[in-house]
């Protein structure tokens, strides 16, 4: 299957993110946009190696609070910089950031029907935005419709994850989110995904978000919960913002039994560029690289910048256009450039390519279900 196959290395070394022994159809050729060769001067530096990667193989990344923080500014002009925030376009380019998931989540943490109200309002926000930049932003659905708008030299933006109370405890209302364009649903704050794992109905909204193509964000989730959906779905899930446990003691971050069983499901543990989760150095944030890659595998872990959240970042992350030195540290470290390109890119086109494909047979096997949390949890 060819996504975003390049000039790095033979297919054989890259193939991981793409699984060329997949029965399923490939759902884009993408070419990349210029000719790369690996650097192999000794005297060149670990930056200008980085800058090369990114350029065949930039970053998708995986939390941005940028449609909530932009609420609050009474005019502001992504195309030429906005200093407010911390992922306008000049920065997202020289960041050579890809794809961006905006979050929909909701500081103030409204529930029921205010929650639905609220997540709409979001996405309506959010995709507002997009239509106002149509020189830098892209929405995308598939990774199909990322791998694209990047070859078009835009940053592809795909919607969520937004929380679970977002679904007002009906299926209905996943659906037509998912309809909308909401990619990612974390379970948390909900009845049916809490401290002791997830409810009957709770089971059923994780066979139904598999069915329509939703995935499952699993970050703050319960271990039991997070046990569990691992066993309930079949498409692969991510934590949008998940640390190493055993390196910084954050109840979002991953303990190492955990982080083993997320490599055996081949699920997606993103890891956030804050000060808190990761801690205060580019090097801090390497060490959760490395100690996930060596538990989970490098398919398994990704970027999540986490940057217009209000978060303290690392020292040289500042802002989306800082990836390129967090790549050079892992070039110093010797990760190999195949499996930085499945960290920034591959890794995260293989989720979405998982999720459509396992909804499209699901969608042969079962119709859309009609069960309520009354009838499963009554």
């Amino acid at each position: 299957m060819a996504d975003l196959q390049d000039d790095l290395h033979p297919a054989a070394e890259v193939g991981r993110a793409d699984e060329p022994t997949s029965p399923y159809p490939a759902e884009a050729v993408v070419v990349a946009p210029e000719e790369y060769e690996p650097v192999s001067d000794p005297d060149d530096a670990p930056l200008t190696r980085a800058r090369a990667v990114l350029a065949a193989h930039p970053v998708a990344d995986g939390y941005s609070g940028l449609p909530w923080a932009l609420r609050r500014l009474p005019w502001y002009d992504l195309d030429l910089g906005e200093s407010a925030v911390d992922a306008d376009l000049p920065r997202l380019r020289k960041g050579q950031v890809g794809a961006v998931f905006w979050s929909l989540h909701l500081p103030e943490g409204p529930d029921g029907d205010r929650a639905v109200g609220a997540t709409l309002e979001q996405l309506d926000l959010a995709k507002a935005v997009v239509a106002a930049h149509p020189e830098g932003l892209r929405p995308a659905r598939t990774a199909g419709e990322t791998a694209d708008a990047r070859n078009c030299g835009r940053v592809a933006v795909l919607f969520g994850p937004a929380g679970a109370a977002a679904l007002g405890d009906s299926l209905s209302v996943l659906r037509s989110l998912y309809a909308l364009g909401l990619r990612v649903l974390t379970l948390t704050g909900a009845t049916w995904a809490g401290p002791t794992g997830l409810t009957r109905f709770g089971e059923e909204v994780v066979r139904e978000m598999n069915r329509t193509g939703m995935i499952a964000d699993l970050s703050y989730a319960s271990t039991p919960t997070i046990r569990r959906v691992l066993t309930v779905s079949k498409a692969p899930v991510l934590f949008s913002r998940s640390g190493a446990r055993a390196l910084r003691p954050h109840p979002a971050n991953l303990p190492d039994d955990l982080l083993t069983e997320v490599g055996r499901a081949r699920g997606l543990c993103m890891v956030p560029l804050t000060a808190e989760q990761a801690g205060p150095t580019v090097r801090d944030v390497a060490e959760h690289l490395d100690h996930i890659r060596a538990l989970a595998g490098p398919d398994c872990v990704g970027l999540s910048g986490t940057y217009d959240t209000g978060s303290a970042h690392p020292q040289e992350l500042a802002d989306t256009s800082c990836y390129p030195r967090l790549v050079a540290e892992l070039l110093r470290r010797g990760w190999d450039e195949s499996e930085v390109a499945l960290l920034t890119w591959g890794n995260v086109q293989r989720v979405l390519r998982g999720a459509h494909f396992t909804a499209l047979t699901a969608q042969q096997r079962r119709p859309p279900s009609t069960a309520t949390i009354t009838d499963l949890d009554g």
